[in-house]
């Protein structure tokens, strides 16, 4: 497969806006930390920031976020945390990532897993932990066929989401 994680950059504005819109109607977040009131070029330097560790704000950790390019178009994006922290540790996770809702079901989210998984332990990350929504059967699928190992599940209220419903359940998994 020809797909490709690498850093947002300055031309991507477009199609990444149009992938968080897409999203936003799953309550999904495609852009991590986007704030409309502020500049593609300013969400940059923030992300940039945060892959190095600086200037980060209380609930932050150090991580990186990358888009999914396959022949130049952008299919996704994965987030890899470096460190988790209380949140993170509950029902977020290690990694996270999203395939835009019209290029879905064609691999695309295992290999973004797959490289993600590669670029934790190149961090000395050996316990990977992936979470998702109980009722997010392609994800189980994706985070299993990854070699994802089932632990447990925790309320989804506990998740910060755009549309926290009662009832809702997060899956944990940890990859070795």
């Amino acid at each position: 497969m020809a797909l490709r994680l690498r850093p947002y950059q300055v031309d991507d504005e477009a199609a990444a806006l149009a992938a968080h819109q897409a999203l936003l109607a799953d309550d999904f977040h495609f852009l991590l930390g986007w704030d409309v009131s502020k500049s593609w070029t300013a969400f940059l330097r923030t992300l940039d920031e945060q892959r190095r560790g600086v200037n980060l704000t209380a609930d932050q950790v150090r991580a990186v976020q990358l888009v999914a390019d396959v022949d130049g178009e952008l299919v996704g994006r994965v987030s890899v945390r470096f460190a988790l922290n209380d949140f993170l540790a509950t029902t977020g996770g290690h990694i996270g990532y999203a395939v835009v809702p019209a290029r879905r079901n064609k691999g695309y989210a295992t290999e973004m897993l797959r490289q993600a998984l590669v670029l934790t332990r190149a961090e000395g990350i050996t316990r990977v932990l992936v979470t998702c929504n109980d009722d997010n059967a392609g994800s189980r699928r994706v985070i299993e066929s990854c070699g994802g190992i089932f632990e447990s599940m925790v309320p989804l209220e506990a998740r910060q989401s755009l549309n926290s419903e009662g009832g809702q359940l997060v899956r944990r998994y940890w990859i070795y």
